[in-house]
Parts: C-alpha cells; sequence; structure tokens
C-alpha cells in the first residue's frame, strides 16, 4: 500500500506502463529530494506510515493531524484549520507536488451513528480532500500528483460503515472528477484501495 502511493506519486517522472502488457519497463529510482508532500491524517496509522517513506526519499513532508505531535495540529473537518494549514505550507515552500489526502473518518453503523457524527465524516473524508485541493490548486508544481487514501469499504457495504463506506464511495467519485478537471493543468490525481489495514484504529474497531 505505502510503496503504492509513493508510486502513484512518482510515476510519470521516470517510468514507461505497456498498456498491452500491464507492466512496468525501466528501472525506478523513486527520489522525491526537496519534493514538498502534504499528508492529512499523517502521525498514525496509513499516513504515519507513507510520511515516513516520502522522508526517506528525501522530501519535505507537511502534515495535519488531530493529534499532538511535531506537525501541524489541527482538524480537517474544520475550513478555517484547512484555511490556515494551506497558508502555513504555502508560506514555507510556495508550491506542493504531492497532496496524499489520507485521514479517515471514524466507523459507525446505522443504529449508532449520529447526525453529527455523519457530517463528521462527510467534512473529514470528503469536504476535507475536495478543499484542500481546491486551495493548493494554484501552487500545484508541474505534474503534481493527489493521491486519495480510499478504501475497498467504498466499494463493499459493511455493517459498521455507514458513514465511513458513503464518505470512500464518495471520493472515489470525487478523484474521478478532480482527474478531469485538473488534467489540462497537468495535475494528476488517483485513489488507492486497501483492504483491511493492521492500524491501531482497525484494531480497536474489531475489538469493540
Amino acid at each position: 500500500l505505502l510503496d503504492l502511493a509513493v508510486f502513484l506519486a512518482f510515476l510519470p517522472l521516470n517510468a514507461i506502463i505497456s498498456s498491452k502488457r500491464g507492466v512496468l519497463e525501466g528501472e525506478m529510482q523513486m527520489n522525491f529530494e526537496n519534493k514538498v508532500v502534504v499528508i492529512t491524517g499523517g502521525a498514525h496509522g496509513i499516513g504515519l506510515c507513507t510520511a515516513e517513506e516520502f522522508k526517506k526519499r528525501g522530501a519535505h513532508v507537511c502534515v495535519i493531524d488531530c493529534v499532538g505531535g511535531d506537525h501541524y495540529v489541527g482538524d480537517i473537518g474544520s475550513k478555517d484549520d484547512l484555511e490556515a494549514f494551506a497558508r502555513t505550507v504555502i508560506e514555507t515552500y510556495g508550491r506542493v507536488d504531492i497532496l496524499v489526502n489520507n485521514a479517515p473518518p471514524k466507523m459507525h453503523g446505522i443504529d449508532t451513528c449520529t447526525w453529527e457524527q455523519f457530517q463528521n465524516a462527510m467534512n473529514v473524508g470528503v469536504t476535507a480532500p475536495f478543499y484542500l485541493s481546491k486551495l493548493f490548486s494554484p501552487y500545484f508544481s508541474q505534474g503534481a500528483s493527489i493521491i486519495n487514501i480510499s478504501s475497498i469499504g467504498g466499494l463493499v457495504p459493511d455493517i459498521a460503515q455507514i458513514a465511513y463506506g458513503t464518505s470512500k464511495a464518495a471520493i472515489n467519485y470525487l478523484t474521478k472528477l478532480i482527474a478531469v478537471q485538473e488534467a489540462a493543468h497537468h495535475i494528476r490525481c488517483n485513489a488507492v484501495l486497501p483492504g483491511m489495514t493492521a492500524t491501531e484504529a482497525v484494531e480497536k474497531n474489531l475489538s469493540e
């Protein structure tokens, strides 16, 4: 999963895809030296591992997460926090090469999910990726990449994913819309749909 996210960010820079055989030709050396990478929810789980992989490859990684730490602390479900975070990134680096919309909404079944929890899932899982893509659009570098971390839960229904699954189904279509609309600006947009991944959040949901 992490290699795929990094691969999608790198692909057009130094690779040739054979559509007939579906294989990668050529030697890939994924070097992200001095690339500016923005990751939401990058302080834990998939986001943290993704951030670490990009750092290993020389990138400047900008993380926003609601948990404390050595990163921008904010709620990506908040319009004000997203705008303040985007300003900080642009004031520091002046551009964005890669945006990874990773922060996941929480999982709730229909019997336990409240109005507020459903709205929050949409804010975190759909509105935030849209709004950050919009805020950074004027500052994306040539050939920039937007990577949306979706989920197989956006395709396959689950009894505990009424809000989470809906947001992931929406992000899948949002990915296509952004890809079509940003293609003229040479900005790519792809989604990664992992299955169940051994993160703290998943383990907590399984135990419950």
